[in-house]
C-alpha cells in the first residue's frame, strides 16, 4: 500500500514578504509586489516591470566558503529553506543524523555565467573567474549548495522543468514518499529575478507595459491584459511521510492527495487546452476525488493573452456547472516562473489554514473564457479543506497538485 503524504513545513521569500506572516498579510489585502527596474530601460528593455525584491544578506550568517556558490535564486532559497525547516521543527542535528533528501525546481543562473564571460572577454584568463563560479552558474545550484549546507543525505538532483519546475519537484517527492524510497524531502522552486535573465523573454514582447501604473500590470483572466511580469524569489514546502511527521510529532499542514502530470505534444511556447486538462484529470484520479471535493483553485494564469484563454477553457470544460473559485496569485506577485508551483502551494496553504481566498487584483472585465469561471476579485472568507494549484510552462509541461486538510 502507498504511504500517505503530508506537508509539515513551509517556507517563503517573495516580492509579497520575506516570511510567512509578511505574505499572509499582502495575500489578505492583495498588495501588490510589482514595480520598475531603471536598468532594464538602460538596457533596452521593452518593459521595465518586474517583481521588486530585495536580496538577503547572509554575511555572518553563513562562512564566506558556503556562501561564495550561492547564485542569487540560491540564496533566497536558503532563507525559505531555513524558515520551512523551522516551521516543521527540524533542526541541523536532526538533517545531519538521517537521511532527508532535497528535490528543488530551478531552470536558469544566468548572472553568473554572464559575469564569467565578461570577466574572461576582459581579462583573458580563466583564473579570475572564480572559485564559486560554476557552483552558482549550474542550473543544480540551489540543490548543490543547500544540500551541504544542511549536510543532506537522501536524494538530491534539481528538476528542471520551465515554468512547472518546482510543482513536479513537489510531485516527484510525493512519489518517492509515497512508494517508501525517503521519508522526508525538502522541496521548492528558487528564480533569479535579475534583468539579464530576462532579456530573451522581453525580446518575445511578452512582458506587459503598463508601466505607468506597476501595481495594475498583472491582471490573470482580465479583458485588457497585455502580457506578464517577471518576478521570483524562493519558496520551501517539507514533504514527508506520514508515519514519520506522527513519529517526530511534527505540525501536519497538509496531505497531497494527488499529482497530475502531461506533456502538450505541440507547440514550443503556445499552451493548449489538450494538455492542461489531461493533468487536471490525472491529479483528480490520483487524490480519487471529484470536482466538487475541490474548494478553491490557484490558477497558473500568468496574465498572457493566449495562456489565460488556455487555461479558462480546461478549467471550465473539467469542472462543468461546478463554479469553484478560482484566483491567481500571480495577480499580485508577477510570474515566478521557476519558484512558482512551490510559491503557489505555499500561499494556498496561508489561505486554507487562515480561511480566506486571496483576490485575483486588477481582474475588471472577464473575456469569453473566463466569464465562464468564478474569478474572486476581493478576500473572500472561506473554508478551504481541499485546493488545487496549476502549473503550466514552455515545450507543453504540465503539472497538478491536489493538496487537503490533514
Amino acid at each position: 500500500m502507498n504511504k500517505r503524504v503530508v506537508i509539515t513545513g513551509i517556507g517563503i521569500y517573495s516580492t509579497i514578504g520575506k516570511n510567512i506572516e509578511e505574505v499572509k498579510e499582502s495575500l489578505y489585502i492583495g498588495r501588490s509586489g510589482i514595480g520598475i527596474d531603471p536598468r532594464r530601460k538602460e538596457f533596452g528593455f521593452r518593459s521595465a516591470l518586474t517583481g521588486i525584491i530585495e536580496r538577503p544578506c547572509l554575511k555572518g550568517v553563513l562562512p564566506r566558503r558556503l556562501r561564495i556558490g550561492l547564485s542569487e535564486q540560491a540564496e533566497y532559497s536558503y532563507v525559505a529553506t531555513m524558515e520551512a525547516l523551522s516551521n516543521a521543527n527540524i533542526d541541523l542535528d536532526f538533517l545531519e543524523n538521517n537521511e532527508v533528501g532535497i528535490l528543488y525546481g530551478n531552470d536558469s543562473s544566468a548572472i553568473p555565467v554572464i559575469n564569467a564571460i565578461d570577466i574572461v572577454r576582459e581579462r583573458k584568463d580563466t583564473a579570475m573567474i572564480g572559485s564559486g563560479s560554476i557552483f552558482q552558474s549550474m542550473n543544480s545550484t540551489i540543490t548543490m549548495n543547500l544540500s551541504v549546507i544542511l549536510k543532506l543525505k537522501g536524494i538530491n538532483f534539481t528538476i528542471s522543468g520551465a515554468c512547472a519546475s518546482s510543482s513536479h519537484a513537489i510531485g516527484m517527492a510525493y512519489i518517492l514518499i509515497s512508494q517508501g524510497l525517503q521519508d522526508i524531502i525538502i522541496c521548492g522552486g528558487g528564480q533569479e529575478v535579475n534583468a539579464e535573465s530576462m532579456g530573451s523573454f522581453d525580446g518575445l514582447a511578452a512582458f506587459s507595459i503598463r508601466e505607468n501604473a506597476p501595481a495594475e500590470a498583472s491582471r490573470p483572466f482580465d479583458r485588457e491584459r497585455d502580457g506578464l511580469v517577471p518576478s521570483g524569489g524562493g519558496a520551501t514546502v517539507i514533504v514527508e511521510s506520514l508515519e514519520s511527521a506522527l513519529k517526530r510529532g511534527a505540525n501536519i499542514l497538509g496531505e497531497i492527495k494527488g499529482y497530475g502530470f502531461s506533456s502538450n505534444g505541440d507547440h514550443i511556447s503556445l499552451p493548449n487546452i489538450d494538455g492542461s486538462i489531461r493533468s487536471l484529470m490525472r491529479s483528480l484520479k490520483s487524490a480519487n476525488l471529484c470536482t466538487r471535493d475541490i474548494d478553491y483553485v490557484n490558477a497558473h494564469a500568468t496574465s498572457t493573452i493566449v495562456g489565460d484563454e488556455m487555461e479558462a477553457n480546461a478549467l471550465a470544460q473539467v469542472f462543468g456547472d461546478y463554479k469553484v473559485p478560482i484566483s491567481s496569485t500571480k495577480s499580485m506577485t508577477g510570474h515566478e516562473m521557476w519558484m512558482g508551483g512551490a510559491s503557489e502551494i505555499v500561499y494556498s496553504l496561508i489561505m486554507m489554514h487562515n480561511s480566506f481566498i486571496a483576490p485575483n487584483i486588477n481582474f475588471h472585465n472577464p473575456d469569453e473564457a473566463s466569464a465562464k469561471l468564478n474569478i474572486i476579485k476581493k478576500t473572500t472568507e472561506m473554508r478551504i479543506n481541499t485546493f488545487l494549484s496549476n502549473s503550466f510552462g514552455f515545450g507543453g509541461t504540465n503539472s497538478t497538485l491536489i493538496i487537503s486538510k490533514f
